[in-house]
């Protein structure tokens, strides 16, 4: 039930997982990952997907489009500890316009979500500051890349 309060109750256009393990560096004292490197992991998982529809952060960025985070949301639901496995998936349900609105789950080999995330991205120019719709390169390598993975 808890997990449906962060997540929307459809199925995604696309879902991608990356996976890493978790490094000593990023633990606190109880050996778990601190709470502060989750939105770090759904970043590098979201920076992963966006690199496999065919372009990368940096072609955005050359292009004069930044993507800055306008909200984060994370729950916490039991924590990743020091070199565990962990598989963090990103979850689309909506075609991006202005904004980029992206879910996460972060799971160990087997279990239930440890973390479940929402992170909304506006698409921004970088002359101006100002919201911007997005490119239309962008969207038509999204929609490629979802038609053929999905």
């Amino acid at each position: 039930m808890e997990k449906k309060l962060m997540l929307p109750d459809q199925d995604p256009l696309i879902s991608y997982t990356h996976s890493l393990r978790s490094r000593y560096n990023e633990t606190d004292r109880m050996g778990y990952v601190y709470h502060g490197r989750y939105l770090e992991y759904f970043e590098v998982a979201r920076t992963e997907f966006i690199r496999k529809t065919g372009i990368p952060y940096v072609g955005l960025e050359d292009a004069g489009i930044m993507l800055p985070v306008i909200n984060a949301e994370i729950r916490y639901r039991k924590p990743v500890r020091y070199d565990e496995l962990i598989k963090i998936t990103v979850h689309i349900y909506s075609w991006p316009d202005v904004r980029f609105v992206t879910y996460y789950e972060i799971h160990t080999e087997g279990t239930d979500p440890h973390v479940l995330g929402k992170v909304e991205l506006c698409f921004m120019s970088a002359q101006n500051r100002r919201p911007v719709k997005a490119p239309l390169n962008f969207i038509n390598e999204f929609k490629r890349y979802v038609q053929e993975h999905a």
